[in-house]
């Protein structure tokens, strides 16, 4: 009898522990930074952490389980308690003042024991503040990705879109990046740049578009790259998917009818690949579909370009879309953008 309970108590010893996901090691958090709203993205089951173990602030168990990510969401800025869910925010002043907003994404485990390893995702962004007062939209020029790099401890990479003055890509201009009605054509020069991160992060250019609102899901768009393949011959990509820098070129446009001033947007979808575990280069343009497929789930960077008429006169340009001002869309498919 006593070898009989004996074997049964040894069944249940050695019955493997099963997981309700199956763990990853997630190191890192990708942040989409809207206009007024934040989106946090962690690898799905975190060292083994469901959805419902985690928490935005450690207040709010708020998060929704998205092909390969959890998702956290804070969509207000300026709430009326000036806070949500946690979310802390900071005014730093000087030549450029800005408001950075932060939060973070902890696990907690209520049951008498615990066998995951703790995770705590801080991330933050970072807004103009000459934007959030003058205008009431944020400037969204740069985005901000933390990498938690193994026993190497965590670090922060700054992914930014800029214009630079020739294909040299040397230097950066200042933003707004103006176009005179004359100048309609000229060449616009185009870096995105990850910077802090290792080389096994690949910065990738998926589709770029321009549109006439903030709304990259305005169906009046222009479109310059469709999976990684420039449209026509007024777009050059010069580097993309090679390392944590990305350029192309495209020739300056506006939309007809425009005022004597326009503004439009152009959107880009962009990953942050892992070189590491991933096969990053896109496939050749002349042997795959370019069908237009924008994620609504990516995140929004800006960086404003105008068209200005020279004179006052009721010049107006009939040569189709014509162009003003950028941003970015980032897909959260893999790392997941980041803080300005």
């Amino acid at each position: 009898m006593f070898n009989k309970m004996a074997a049964v108590g040894l069944f249940f010893i050695l019955l493997p522990v099963t997981w309700a996901c199956a763990p990853q090691k997630a190191d890192y958090v990708m942040v989409s930074c809207f206009p007024n709203a934040i989106i946090a993205n962690v690898p799905e089951c975190p060292y083994g952490w469901e959805i419902g173990q985690l928490s935005l602030g450690g207040v709010c168990y708020t998060g929704i389980n998205t092909p390969g990510f959890y998702r956290f969401t804070i969509p207000d800025l300026t709430p009326k308690n000036h806070s949500y869910c946690g979310t802390l925010s900071e005014y730093v002043g000087g030549k450029d003042p800005r408001y950075i907003f932060y939060n973070s994404i902890v696990s907690n485990d209520s049951s008498l024991t615990v066998r995951n390893q703790p995770v705590n995702y801080t991330f933050s962004c970072t807004y103009k503040a000459a934007y959030l007062v003058n205008n009431a939209v944020f400037s969204q020029r740069v985005a901000t990705v933390y990498v938690n790099n193994g026993s190497l401890g965590s670090f922060k990479s700054q992914l930014s879109m800029n214009v630079f003055t020739n294909s040299k890509f040397l230097y950066a201009k200042d933003a707004p990046y103006v176009i005179d009605t004359s100048e309609i054509g000229s060449e616009v020069f185009i870096g995105i740049e990850a910077k802090g991160l290792s080389n096994r992060f690949k910065v990738v250019i998926t589709n770029c578009w321009a549109t006439p609102t903030p709304y990259s899901t305005d169906r009046k768009r222009w479109t310059l790259i469709q999976n990684s393949c420039s449209l026509d011959n007024t777009v050059t990509i010069f580097e993309n998917a090679k390392d944590s820098r990305s350029m192309f070129k495209f020739n300056s446009f506006r939309f007809q009818r425009l005022e004597k001033v326009s503004t439009v947007w152009l959107h880009c979808e962009v990953q942050v690949c892992d070189g590491e575990k991933l096969f990053c280069q896109p496939t050749p343009c002349t042997s795959r579909s370019t069908e237009f497929e924008p994620d609504p789930n990516g995140g929004i960077l800006t960086m404003e370009f105008q068209v200005r008429a020279q004179h006052s006169s009721s010049y107006i340009h009939p040569a189709g879309p014509f162009l003003c001002l950028l941003s970015i869309l980032l897909l959260n498919e893999f790392l997941g953008y980041f803080t300005f």
